[in-house]
């Protein structure tokens, strides 16, 4: 019942005072769409960043050979370490924690051939396990490169879709041919399109995978370019990190601290250095929204102290016939709540209509999509909360404290 008295007060207040009204649900609904349609740009941006970096691969070590920077067991400095493929198996029987390991074989001498179109991209040699650490998948008619391909040092290929496209625009690339050098290869697969940012020889959409056997095969390298693993547990990383130093460094001969004969990127660590960025940057576009939404706060609460003002005699008839402090500051308090409701369901939809219409601009590739997830409504929710407390709270409670002899005067 009061509840709906201070409704039917809060509607005559509107009825009366419109422009006055207006202009403070106008400031609430400004501070609600800055603050979630800032907070749902941060959002689709960082999901947009995330999903292209995991575009190299998720939590992987890439391994790549360095030179010694320090003299060790009468070996002089300035040596240079090169891998071979034994290191595969040795690392992956001296290290517990690897979960996949592969080696990686690159050439960019060996131009690739269909007909009068030439392109010469990165020819990796690899192994099956490459690519479900690198994200790599084929698409629904094709396959990667298997176990019978390594064995049997077949000349198949499987090539990236830009690749792809390239070289067979007009037809399906699959079982055709494709010359690399002057070796023809069949080609078993096509990769299914990805977002990747982060890259290291070039981009996977530009490549052309065969198995390591037929790599080694084909150009006789004694030496792989580097190694990707994969952890069975990302926190592990570390620990991982320097056993490949002990093994290595064992075979190798090198001082195990020597951190110049390893060159390690692990993009765990670098994921999380952008999870960090992320927080600062959506934490700042946050800030940037409560202090509008406080401006607007600061408009809720200096209109129900002239509400206050307006209604002192009304407040000291209410006193007078028995209506106790709570009952007055509960009133105040609803209606201020009343006002940021209004603001906020308007300011909502307006940011609705807002987001529907950006995601039509073909800008998603580059920020993402704008979304309101549930950290991007939780934190509105809680912004708007605070707000609505803080301004209800204060000129409430001077009503509530308003001596009534001094109302009724």
């Amino acid at each position: 019942m009061q509840l709906l008295s201070t409704l039917a007060g809060f509607l005559r207040d509107l009825k009366a005072q419109k422009l006055r009204t207006t202009l403070t649900v106008f400031g609430i609904i400004w501070g609600t769409v800055a603050i979630v349609v800032l907070l749902a740009f941060g959002s689709g941006f960082q999901k947009q960043t995330m999903k292209t970096m995991y575009g190299i691969g998720e939590s992987i070590l890439l391994v790549f050979s360095g030179r010694t920077s320090v003299p060790f067991e009468g070996y002089g400095r300035d040596r240079r370490i090169r891998f071979q493929y034994e290191d595969i198996e040795l690392v992956r029987s001296e290290i517990d924690d690897i979960e996949y390991i592969s080696p990686e074989y690159s050439n960019w001498e060996a131009p690739l051939r269909v007909g009068t179109r030439m392109r010469s991209p990165n020819v990796t040699g690899i192994i099956p396990e490459y690519s479900i650490m690198r994200n790599i998948q084929p698409d629904e008619k094709s396959r990667f490169i298997n176990k019978l391909d390594i064995e049997h040092r077949r000349r198949v290929v499987f090539l990236g879709d830009e690749l792809a496209e390239y070289l067979f625009p007009d037809s399906d690339p699959l079982g055709q041919y494709v010359y690399i050098g002057d070796t023809p290869f069949r080609v078993i697969g096509v990769m299914l399109h990805k977002e990747q940012d982060s890259s290291y020889n070039s981009r996977d959409k530009d490549r052309a995978f065969i198995p390591e056997s037929t790599f080694r095969a084909i150009f006789g390298n004694r030496y792989m370019s580097n190694m990707v693993i994969k952890p069975k547990d990302p926190r592990r990383s570390p620990g991982i990190q320097k056993r490949l130093y002990e093994v290595l460094g064992k075979k190798y001969k090198f001082d195990p601290e020597d951190e110049d004969a390893l060159s390690i990127w692990d993009t765990t660590e670098f994921q999380k250095m952008i999870m960090y960025l992320f927080i600062g940057f959506n934490g700042f576009m946050a800030i940037i929204g409560m202090f509008t939404l406080t401006v607007g706060g600061i408009g809720v609460a200096n209109i129900m102290y002239v509400v206050v003002q307006e209604r002192t005699r009304e407040i000291g008839i209410k006193r007078s016939v028995g209506a106790r402090k709570k009952h007055i500051m509960g009133q105040f308090f609803l209606e201020t709540l009343f006002i940021i409701m209004l603001g906020a369901s308007i300011g909502f939809a307006i940011s609705l209509l807002i987001l529907a219409g950006i995601t039509m601009l073909p800008i998603d590739q580059f920020v993402g999509t704008p979304e309101i997830s549930g950290w991007v409504l939780a934190t509105a929710l809680a912004l708007l909360s605070g707000i609505g407390l803080l301004a209800g709270y204060f000129p409430a409670r001077k009503a509530a404290n308003m001596d009534i002899v001094e109302c009724l005067r």
